[in-house]
């Protein structure tokens, strides 16, 4: 490539990248989800628009895992373990079991009702099943929605890929029809439980490095802090387990505790993340041939109402029952599985083995995806009105950003007062903040000065904090017993989590 190619390229890229970003406004005011906008783009600039042609298979799984991993990790690295620790029981049958019942009553519908063999029956009916993390964080955190039922949703799209993804890979083989059921559980427990260990451990070491290093930069914490969740990625792929569990665990266990710059480290997160969605989407439009989706039409809406309306809330009902889950809850968590990307990237399994099914399942797989989005993500907020699962804006927890001093051997740490917090109107001496720290500077309307202990918090102040590093942990806890119960809070007042919201 000359570097006249090369400026073209850039150009066309950087071109298309902000057309993606101007689509999420457009999305936004139009209230629909940004991926089918993605996915339009691609299709525009593919082999039917202006003549892009893409039709690399095994690249789309290999980038589209990639991308998945980028989403995964942001997902959990702005998940409130706190939210997610209560109802992880029942996320994980819904991404197991319910996964599992899904698959059978899809798969045998799609049987009975089209004209498609076993093996193709099967792999719509488990393409389909898995929700998708993408889709469901980027519509549910828009949304007013109760926390404990969008932790459910959230924590199930992010632990169920790995089933999934093995029974595919399994029926896609050549041995598929010797393989065993019992095997493929354990295969998919294996991947789970390990992965799961692998992204904790990794995650735990990781924090203890960050905590304790001082970097001449505060920039490469961010960086250093997604290395860390890709070598959990990494390292749960070497050991045969699943590295997408691995990495979303990894993520949520990094999110959920004490890290230097996190504010810096999360915005860093968003980014890629936005970055992971525009290519994943964009590339998935591009390895559509918009000539053959006519014909895949009856097929995916015969897939689609039959995993919608029949399979999905079968086993919502089956895995939330013993749960106790009232069922205008799990009708909310039925119709808010939401498709994306994975059933997509999945699709290209079959493709990169070259089925002779394959293209017709990604073609089905695409238009399903489309058209049921469609259905179900601006319906979504009525839904979630009329079922009582929406609920009024509350104030977000105060996030608070910290700063190590290695020289120092403390810390400063960083908040601003939201609306609705119980920090303003409280007195800088009635903070009962540990003696060694102290209110360093308020920054007030555009004044900086220093607080006396009379002075009263105001919302919208910025305040700084200047701590010993040991005192840290209980620096923050009080500031969030302080936001969360007033003045009043107990010096031992249990914080929401452990680091910012």
């Amino acid at each position: 490539m000359d570097p006249t190619d090369l400026n073209l390229v850039v150009l066309a890229a950087a071109a298309l990248l902000l057309a993606a970003v101007a689509a999420v406004r457009i999305s936004t005011r139009v209230g629909l989800p940004t991926l089918l906008i993605y996915l339009a783009i691609g299709l525009a600039v593919g082999e039917s628009g202006l003549g892009l042609d893409f039709e690399d298979a095994q690249l789309t799984q290999v980038l589209g895992t990639i991308a998945l991993a980028v989403i995964l990790a942001e997902g959990g690295f702005t998940t409130d373990w706190a939210t997610v620790r209560p109802v992880a029981p029942l996320a994980g049958v819904l991404a197991t079991l319910g996964v599992a019942i899904s698959v059978a009553v899809t798969s045998g519908l799609v049987y009975l009702l089209l004209d498609v063999d076993v093996r193709t029956a099967i792999l719509l009916g488990a393409v389909a099943s898995s929700t998708d993390a993408a889709a469901v964080f980027a519509v549910l955190r828009r949304m007013p929605v109760q926390g404990r039922l969008r932790a459910i949703v959230e924590a199930e799209s992010g632990f169920n890929d790995p089933p999934v993804i093995i029974l595919v890979t399994v029926v896609t083989s050549s041995a598929w029809a010797e393989a065993n059921g019992i095997e493929i559980a354990g295969l998919v427990g294996y991947q789970l439980v390990v992965g799961m260990v692998v992204g904790f451990l990794v995650a735990r070491a990781g924090q203890w490095v960050l905590v304790h290093s001082a970097l001449p930069a505060s920039g490469l914490y961010p960086i250093a802090t997604f290395a860390i969740a890709f070598l959990a990625f990494a390292l749960a792929g070497v050991a045969g387990a699943s590295a997408l569990m691995a990495i979303y665990v990894a993520g949520l266990s990094l999110g959920n505790a004490r890290l230097p710059h996190r504010a810096a480290t999360a915005g860093f997160a968003e980014g890629l993340a936005w970055l992971a969605q525009i290519g994943l989407f964009v590339m998935l439009g591009l390895l559509v041939s918009p000539g053959r989706l006519i014909d895949a039409l009856p097929y995916a809406l015969v897939v689609g109402a039959s995993l919608t309306l029949v399979a999905r809330p079968v086993s919502v009902l089956l895995c939330a029952t013993p749960f106790r889950v009232p069922w205008r809850e799990q009708a909310f968590i039925s119709w808010a599985g939401l498709r994306g990307a994975v059933p997509i990237v999945l699709a290209t399994i079959p493709m990169s083995e070259g089925l002779p099914a394959a293209h017709r399942i990604f073609d089905v797989v695409f238009l399903l995806v489309v058209v049921f989005t469609l259905v179900q993500g601006p319906t979504l907020p009525w839904v979630a009105r009329r079922l009582g699962a929406a609920v009024e804006h509350q104030p977000r927890a105060v996030a608070i950003e910290s700063a190590p001093l290695e020289e120092l051997d403390a810390t400063l740490l960083q908040f601003s007062i939201e609306p609705g917090s119980r920090l303003a109107g409280v007195e800088i001496s009635e903070l009962r903040l540990p003696p060694p720290a102290a209110v360093s500077l308020v920054l007030r309307q555009g004044e900086i000065f220093a607080p006396s202990p009379s002075t009263v918090l105001r919302t919208g102040d910025h305040v700084l904090v200047a701590a010993a590093r040991e005192h840290h942990a209980a620096v923050e806890s009080r500031l969030r017993a302080v936001s969360d119960a007033g003045r009043l809070a107990g010096w031992y007042a249990e914080p929401h989590r452990g680091a910012a919201s």
